[in-house]
């Protein structure tokens, strides 16, 4: 009987077994299934359009004409060409796809779970350390950030001190090589805080095993790190101006850019401790410096304008960095570096939104001093003339790639933020995204919405 029980009891794991494996074959098959679009041929017009170019300016009724993945013509008396494909946009905007600044896009997948995270190696100091050969073009969350009219990306390394290098994506491309728009084209360096952290221990107090240390001095500490990776830019400078080395120095090498202004210093900094720290780098070394995160640079924004520094703004959803800062003073941020004359751009780092609500963030700083050309620029064509594209993309111009948006109403206002369709070098993308599947699955399932 006992035998009989055993055998029963292996069968119905055997069967468990069979019907989860099932069932994840399933939920594979389930996936969607997008591909990346092919290279257009022939001549796209987009007509009866609002377009906001990107610029500044706004054309009523206007007409995009879209060939070989270039934008030949725009304006409100164009002549659309015999042939063509023809997109009625009558009632609907027209904008330049979206610039995602700063993003860990494509290298963490999932937070929690450590096999899909890889945007940071060992270490302080990984300047040779590329972004662009982790980027996974086949993330779930690149479509749901394409669904938003976010377009471009800037991809980031993480780290404690000098991170590696970024990379300008585009969202639509099979590898990391098909989706490079610019490569390497920063170096990053996170700021030590510079502030004191909160110590933890039994009792309250700042016991346990650390109890009777003296606490650590950041200031001190964060000084010997800054003092330390300038003596590494100053080596680093000594070794490129040698005509031939007899060994390469991977790690100098990767700052080349530097020096020549092919790539720029990207520190995340929010303080004005560390903000004037960060302007050092313009005077000692001639770096061409931008401030990510800047949560105070209104303190100084007229400082960062004479060393035509950048800025680009953390997440405006936020409380403020300091308790005696005004309680709305993240949303305001962008409206007093608009008047100071400062090029700045917006981001959306949270990492629950990975990225989405860019186009509301920037929404939200209209509602603070911005107009809504100003805040479309700062995600458009500010932030590729940050990342250095804007040759190539982030406006609505004649001679650009025709990275464009199609969107039911206003961009920046999510209540009317309704993508229908939107181009990628002319390639018309798949909006399709897994947030669009899911609510497709329960709409059925429970007989919702004509199901």
């Amino acid at each position: 009987m006992i035998k009989n029980l055993i055998l029963e009891y292996m069968k119905m794991k055997i069967i468990s077994a069979s019907i989860f494996f099932v069932f994840f074959l399933s939920m594979l098959n389930a996936q969607e299934t997008i591909y990346p679009a092919p290279k257009q041929t022939g001549t796209t017009v987009i007509n009866n359009a609002t377009i906001h170019t990107g610029n500044g300016e706004t054309i009523e009724n206007g007409t995009v004409v879209i060939t070989d993945g270039k934008i030949v013509s725009v304006g409100k008396n164009v002549t659309a060409p015999a042939g063509a494909t023809i997109i009625n946009a009558q009632g609907k905007h027209v904008y330049p796809g979206l610039i995602l600044p700063i993003s860990n896009l494509g290298l963490i997948e999932i937070s929690a779970v450590r096999a899909t995270n890889d945007a940071q190696e060992i270490g302080e100091l990984n300047p040779n350390v590329r972004s662009i050969v982790a980027y996974n073009t086949d993330s779930r969350v690149i479509n749901t950030l394409r669904s938003n009219g976010i377009l471009l990306a800037n991809i980031v390394p993480q780290g404690s001190l000098v991170a590696g290098s970024s990379s300008v994506v585009q969202l639509d491309a099979w590898t990391w090589e098909d989706a490079a728009y610019k490569t390497d084209a920063g170096i990053h360096f996170y700021m030590p805080s510079l502030m004191p952290r909160p110590r933890f221990g039994f009792g309250g107090g700042g016991g346990g095993g650390n109890a009777q240390q003296p606490p650590a001095d950041p200031i001190k500490e964060g000084l010997e790190k800054i003092d330390r990776i300038k003596s590494f830019f100053s080596e680093a400078k000594a070794y490129l101006g040698e005509a031939s080395h007899d060994e390469t120095n991977l790690k100098f090498s990767a700052v080349k850019g530097l020096y020549d202004k092919k790539q720029k210093l990207y520190i995340h900094a929010n303080t004005v401790k560390q903000m004037l720290l960060a302007l050092d780098f313009v005077k000692e070394f001639g770096f061409d410096v931008v401030i990510v995160g800047g949560s105070d640079s209104w303190q100084i924004a007229d400082l960062i304008k004479q060393n035509n520094v950048s800025v680009i703004l953390g997440q405006s959803h936020n409380l403020p960095t300091l308790q005696d800062d005004d309680i709305d003073q993240p949303y305001k941020t962008a409206a007093m570096l608009q008047k100071a004359g400062v090029l700045f751009s917006i981001t959306d780092d949270d990492p629950q939104n990975r990225g989405r609500n860019l186009p509301f963030n920037a929404g939200t700083a209209v509602a603070y001093g911005l107009t809504k050309e100003q805040a479309l620029q700062a995600i458009t064509l500010s932030a590729a003339k940050i990342m250095g594209v804007a040759d190539k993309t982030g406006s609505i111009e004649p001679g650009k790639d025709a990275n464009i948006i199609i969107s039911e109403g206003d961009i920046l206002d999510m209540r009317t933020s309704i993508v229908t369709d939107a181009f990628i070098q002319g390639r018309k993308i798949d909006l399709m995204d897994k947030h669009k599947l899911l609510n497709e699955r329960y709409n059925r399932k429970y007989g919702l919405k004509g199901f």
